[in-house]
C-alpha cells in the first residue's frame, strides 16, 4: 500500500520498497566503508560512522530524494597524506572546515555553477566512475600477497559471483516483490552459510563491531599554523564532495525524470560534513554506486536512505557478527553490477555523431577519473577544454555585413559574439582609410561581451577619429550598453554615442 511520505507531501512511497532497498544499501555500504577507512589509513570503524552520519544528515536534508551519501574512496585519497602524518584528529578538524565550506556554497548558491558541466564531461565522469568501480572488485580476485586466486578457490568465487549477478539481471523479469540486489544476497548467503563453502566475507576485511558514534571536539592545537595546514585539505574535500555529489545528483534526476535542488545538497552535504567531524567519522559525499542500487531498486523517497543509515548503525552496534559473515562475493558481484549499470553505453554510440572536441573531451575525462581517481581534476580539466573549444568556435564566427546607405554612411551589420576570442578576425573587418566620413557599427546581431571587445571598439574608433571619421553604435542591448558605460570610467571608449543613450533606430 501507498501512503503520504513522511518527509515530502507531493510525493508518495512504497514503504515496502523503500525499506527493504535502504537494508540492500546498508549491506553494500559495509565494506566500501571499511575499504575506504582503510585507504585513507584510518580505523574501520572511522569510515562506517561517516557512512552512517552522512547518510542520515543527507537523506533527512539533501536537495535529492534517493542518493545516498557515505564514507568515499575519492574523500579518502586526498585525507591519506595528513592521516599519515598528523593522525585522526587532524582529520576530523578538515572534515569539519570542508563542511563549514560547502555549507557556504550552498548559502551562497553556487550550485548553479554546474549548469557549466557540458555532457561530455558528465558522460566521462560516469563512465570514469564506472571503471573505478569495476577495477575495485578486482582484489576480491587476489590473495593476502597480491596474486591472482587459482584454483578452487577462484572457481568458487566466479560461481557465487557470477549468480549473484545473474539473479540481479534476471529476478525483476520474474517479480519484484523483492529487490534483485537484497535477494541475491541472501541466496549467495545461504548458499555459502549452509554449505560450509570456504570463501572470503567482510569479516575477513576487519570488524565492523562497535558502539554509538562517540562525540568528539577535534584534539589539536587551535592556532593559525593549524588551520594553514588544514585549509588546502579542506578545501579540496569540500570541492571534490560537492562535484560528486552534484554530479550524481544530476545523473540521478536524468535517471528518475526529476529535479533535485544543487544548493540544498550543497548546505546537506556540508552540515553531514560538520556532523561527521564531530562524530569521529572521516567525511564523504554522494556514492553513485549505492545512489543506483538505491534507484534501481525502486527507491524514490527520503525514507531508503534513513532506513539504510540506521541499519549500518544497527549493523554496526547489533549485527556485526552476522553481517560479518555475508560473502563477499555477493557484494562484488552487486557492484559489478553496478559499475556495468553505471557506464553510459549510448556514449559509444555517439563517437560518430558527435564533434571531435566532445569526443576527446569525453575520453580525458574518463581516463582522469579512472587512472588519478582525481575526480576534481578530471571534471576542471574537462570543463576548460570545453570552454575553450566554444571560445574557439565562437571567434571564427564574427561576421560583418557592408552596406552604404543613401546618406553616403558606412554600415557594418556585425553578426556573432565580440569578445576576447574574436577580435582579432573584428579588427580585420574595418577599412578606415577608405571608409566615408560616417561609419554606423550595428550590433542587433552581435553583443559586446567583455573588457577586451571595449577595448577592440576602442582602438578601431580611435583610428577613425585619427582620420576625423565618426563612427556611431546602433542596437545595442541594455546589458552591452551598461557594459559600455561602466567602462568609461577604466578605458576611453572613443564612440560617438545617441544623446540619451537609447537604441538607434534603422536608417
Amino acid at each position: 500500500m501507498k501512503v503520504l511520505n513522511l518527509f515530502d507531501t507531493k510525493q508518495q512511497v512504497d514503504y515496502k520498497t523503500e525499506i527493504l532497498s535502504g537494508l540492500t544499501v546498508a549491506m553494500a555500504l559495509v565494506p566500501e566503508a571499511v575499504a575506504f577507512a582503510l585507504i585513507a589509513g584510518l580505523s574501520p570503524l572511522t569510515g562506517l560512522y561517516a557512512a552512517f552520519v552522512m547518510g542520515l544528515v543527507t537523506s533527512i536534508f539533501g536537495g535529492r530524494p534517493g542518493m545516498i551519501s557515505g564514507a568515499t574512496g575519492a574523500i579518502a585519497v586526498v585525507l591519506v597524506a595528513l592521516a599519515v602524518s598528523h593522525g585522526p584528529e587532524y582529520i576530523f578538524a578538515t572534515v569539519i572546515l570542508a563542511g563549514i565550506l560547502q555549507m557556504a556554497a550552498g548559502f551562497l548558491k553556487l550550485g548553479k555553477f554546474m549548469r557549466l558541466v557540458p555532457q561530455p564531461v558528465i558522460f566521462g565522469f560516469v563512465n570514469g566512475l564506472a571503471i573505478i568501480i569495476f577495477k575495485s572488485q578486482l582484489v576480491q580476485f587476489k590473495d593476502a600477497s597480491g596474486n591472482w586466486l587459482s584454483g578452487a578457490t577462484l572457481y568458487i568465487l566466479l560461481g557465487l559471483v557470477l549468480l549473484t549477478m545473474l539473479i540481479i539481471w534476471g529476478l525483476p523479469k520474474i517479480t519484484k516483490i523483492i529487490p534483485s540486489s537484497l535477494a541475491a544476497i541472501l541466496v549467495v548467503f545461504a548458499i555459502v552459510f549452509f554449505a560450509g563453502i570456504d570463501t572470503q566475507t567482510v569479516g575477513d576485511l576487519a570488524s565492523i563491531k562497535g558502539g554509538f558514534p562517540p562525540f568528539n571536539i577535534p584534539s589539536i592545537a587551535y592556532t593559525w599554523e593549524t588551520l594553514a595546514l588544514i585549509f588546502p585539505y579542506a578545501a579540496i574535500v569540500a570541492g571534490v564532495g560537492l562535484i560528486e555529489s552534484l554530479l550524481t545528483l544530476n545523473i540521478i534526476d536524468e535517471i528518475t525524470e526529476t529535479r533535485g535542488s544543487g544548493n540544498r545538497e550543497s548546505v546537506a552535504q556540508g552540515l553531514a560534513n560538520i556532523t561527521s567531524g564531530f562524530f569521529s567519522g572521516m567525511g564523504g559525499c554522494a556514492m553513485i554506486g549505492q545512489s543506483l542500487i538505491n534507484i534501481s531498486n525502486g527507491a524514490r523517497a527520503r525514507l531508503s536512505g534513513i532506513v539504510a543509515a540506521i541499519m549500518l548503525l544497527v549493523f554496526i552496534m547489533f549485527g556485526a557478527n552476522l553481517i560479518e559473515q555475508v560473502p563477499m562475493a555477493a557484494l562484488t558481484g552487486l557492484m559489478i553490477m553496478v559499475s556495468i549499470g553505471t557506464f553510459e553505453w549510448a556514449s559509444l554510440r555517439t563517437f560518430k555523431r558527435m564533434p571531435q572536441s566532445d569526443i576527446i573531451v569525453m575520453v580525458l575525462v574518463t581516463l582522469i577519473t579512472a587512472v588519478l581517481h582525481n575526480l576534481a581534476l578530471a571534471v576542471l580539466v574537462g570543463v576548460i577544454i570545453a570552454a575553450l573549444v566554444f571560445a574557439w568556435d565562437n571567434a571564427k564566427r564574427i561576421r560583418a555585413r557592408k552596406m552604404l546607405d543613401e546618406d553616403g554612411a558606412k554600415h557594418y551589420q556585425i553578426y556573432g559574439p565580440l569578445f576576447f576570442g574574436s577580435i582579432a578576425a573584428f579588427n580585420e573587418k574595418f577599412d578606415p582609410q577608405n571608409d566615408p566620413e560616417v561609419v554606423i557599427i550595428d550590433f542587433e546581431e552581435s553583443r559586446v561581451v567583455d573588457m577586451s571587445a571595449i577595448e577592440a571598439l576602442n582602438k578601431v574608433t580611435e583610428r577613425y577619429r585619427k582620420l576625423g571619421k565618426t563612427v556611431r553604435l546602433r542596437h545595442l542591448s541594455p546589458d552591452c550598453q551598461k557594459l559600455l558605460k561602466n567602462a568609461d570610467k577604466i578605458i576611453d571608449v572613443n564612440i560617438e554615442k545617441d544623446p540619451s543613450y537609447k537604441v538607434m533606430v534603422d536608417v
